[in-house]
């Protein structure tokens, strides 16, 4: 087929740890498991050997064996899983303690610094001393506010070593944004940096930190870790609780401890974007988050003790869980610190060169500006090593597959993925069995159930639906802060579909497997009555040239929605009625006329999540002069003012 861009030879897909997953399968339970639709078949209808396997292929270790592998009601929600098992999730990353590198973190001015496995475990069991000493144990919250550094990763591998519970935000967002997500959850330790960098500019935290310490007094224990312009003085920050920096509440000597929670233990709180009013505080499981990610990062993208995993993430996005998981099947990860395009925009292409990435991962947002700025990393970089590019975020257009395998490197396996915080980990995503298809997510997650819904609650293949998921898996959160009988929960995913996880996408199931994600069911169009998703206006939209950037919305206009596109052009452009209609044209020619935009508007911004989502519904909002609830989880909150009473949109 023509729309094959990639596909694994045969030895890539021998070597992989997919297929010897699969034929440890067919051997166990005698088998014939011939590609990966009938291994995702097997583990969607036999989900407790499915996921009994990937506890033993992975050799996770209970400290207190299972009484079974799931118990579940009639209804989701109601699973309990590995009920009577207990386990450490950071014992898991830090089995190895050879003298290779497990971690290398980076700087956006250069700086690196590594540490071995073993080096890795003796600075968990130093800093784990000092929790231990501030009175940190099982089911206390410690949260971070930090950027991406190895600090970060060992406070997370000593708080969850002990059995506290993680919770992490990053610098870059506002007093109100930190305030919003830990101060609800009521850290006992708070873990942040005096100060940071980014885009080549040095910014000192110590006047939000005061603020931020002013609406947590539940905190005991302020660990400082010194800015790039080392702040050491810890006399400014006005608490009661306890202030050390890291340095001083390090404790070296000792080997770290692992005290062993129940599967169902909570791990990680993350949140919501929060776009749309306070955000939610989403509690993952100990055994859930550990489970999903080792089948994900050792079978779906394949790594190994030779590896070595990049992600660009802040600490305040799910892909930083995601990525330091690595650890847990051996392999090393890359953490980077700042802007991706600072001094330049061959900034990680450099970067895989120089520490010889094996999966490299970004966003669509990523691709696309190296590809309007020209950059042709296949021609200027070695990539030797590279092997596997990941993609999540939103929706990877065409436009940006072709750009992969034209200007990037020809031979690697681009997965795009889908998934969100809600499950910290992925429905759809790629796998080293099957082709790459322009355009398309590869397909189904192992494990899980997943379907596209038409409104009537009918499964549909070739059609627009709601992505759903009909069956428990182990890394749905296990409830929301401060729902004790599980209302917001239920209300937040089995409401559309009663007992059906609905995950908030409108996708589409291909024939062959293939997905597509259309944008967010919230953000759905609606004129005349036909649901147009948003992704697939913008993928036309990033085939014209002058055009660097998009947002869509429906506005409500003369009782039924019409259709408006906000555009960010290249320097120069003007948006005159020939490229008005050169826009038009292209939408139409590729998709319907209903899905041509009414009004065609020029901004200056497209605003964006801190992990670079466009938020449609604040848009949405703004236009239509209603509040945005929550501009401290933006990025670039002062976009949003070019979009309030525009004279385009009152006729």
């Amino acid at each position: 087929m023509s729309d094959i861009l990639w596909q694994p030879d045969a030895r890539r897909i021998a070597d992989s740890p997919m297929d010897v997953f699969r034929r440890f399968v067919e051997q166990r339970h005698h088998l014939n498991l011939a590609d990966y639709p009938a291994l995702h078949a097997w583990s969607v209808a036999q989900r407790e050997a499915f996921w009994q396997a990937i506890v033993d292929f992975f050799d996770i270790r209970f400290r207190t064996p299972p009484e079974a592998v799931l118990r579940e009601g009639p209804q989701m929600p109601s699973a309990e899983w590995f009920p009577g098992a207990t386990l450490n999730f950071a014992e898991h990353l830090l089995r190895r303690r050879d003298e290779a590198v497990a971690v290398v973190a980076v700087a956006e001015d250069g700086r690196r610094e590594q540490l071995s496995w073993a080096e890795l475990a003796r600075q968990v069991a130093g800093f784990q001393a000092g929790l231990q000493a501030a009175g940190i144990g099982l089911g206390d919250r410690v949260a971070a506010c930090m950027p991406n550094t190895w600090q970060t990763l060992v406070a997370m591998l000593a708080a969850t070593g002990l059995g506290a519970i993680w919770s992490c935000s990053s610098p870059d967002f506002g007093t109100h944004g930190v305030i919003d997500r830990f101060g609800q959850i009521e850290p006992k330790a708070l873990i942040i940096c005096a100060g940071y960098r980014y885009a080549g500019k040095t910014v000192d935290q110590t006047v939000k930190i005061n603020e931020i310490l002013a609406q947590l007094p539940s905190l005991q224990q302020l660990i400082i870790v010194p800015g790039p312009e080392a702040q050491s003085d810890t006399g400014v920050y006005r608490t009661e609780a306890d202030v050390a920096l890291w340095s001083d509440f390090y404790r070296p000597g000792g080997e770290p401890q692992f005290v062993p929670v129940p599967f169902n233990h909570p791990l990680y709180v993350l949140y919501s974007s929060g776009t749309t009013g306070v955000p939610k505080c989403i509690i993952h499981s100990t055994g859930g988050v550990l489970l999903q990610h080792v089948k994900e990062h050792g079978l779906h993208v394949g790594l190994g003790q030779a590896d070595r995993l990049f992600y660009y993430t802040t600490c305040g996005w799910m892909m930083w869980n995601w990525l330091v998981s690595a650890l847990a099947v051996g392999s090393a990860v890359v953490l980077y610190d700042g802007s991706p395009f600072h001094p330049a925009n061959e900034r990680l292409p450099d970067l895989i060169d120089a520490e010889r990435i094996s999966v490299f991962g970004t966003s669509p947002k990523f691709l696309a500006t190296l590809e309007s700025s020209g950059l042709k990393p296949r021609h200027s970089h070695d990539l030797g090593s590279l092997k596997t590019l990941l993609c999540t975020g939103s929706a990877l257009s065409p436009q940006s597959y072709d750009y992969v395998y034209r200007d990037f490197k020809a031979d690697v396996c681009l997965a795009s993925m889908s998934g969100g915080t809600d499950i910290v980990s992925c429905f759809v995503n790629g796998n080293p069995l099957s082709p790459v298809r322009r355009g398309e997510i590869m397909g189904k997650s192992l494990g899980m159930a997943v379907e596209v819904w038409n409104d009537a609650g009918q499964p549909v293949i070739g059609e627009k639906g709601e992505l759903v998921c009909t069956r428990h898996f182990p890394a749905m959160p296990i409830g929301l802060w401060n729902d004790p009988d599980r209302e917001k929960l239920r209300k937040s995913y089995f409401s559309l579909f009663p007992g059906v996880w609905a995950q908030g996408d409108y996708a589409e199931e291909r024939p062959h497997g293939g997905m597509l994600i259309h944008g967010r069911s919230d953000a759905v169009l609606n004129p005349g009555g036909v649901r147009i998703g948003t992704a697939e206006i913008y993928r036309q939209v990033e085939k014209v040239p002058q055009v660097l950037d998009s947002v869509a919305i429906g506005q409500h206009w003369q009782d039924d929605v019409r259709v408006v596109l906000f555009v960010r052009l290249q320097d120069g452009v003007t948006l005159d009625e020939v490229l008005q209609q050169q826009i038009r044209q292209v939408i139409r020619a590729n998709t319907t006329p209903r899905h041509v935009p009414a009004r065609i508007v020029a901004v200056t911004d497209i605003p964006r999540t801190l992990s670079g989502k466009v938020v449609e519904l604040a848009v949405r909002n703004v236009v239509h002069g209603e509040p945005v609830k929550n501009t401290d989880a933006l990025a670039n909150p002062e976009a949003l003012e070019q979009f309030r009473d525009r004279p385009e949109l009152q006729a």
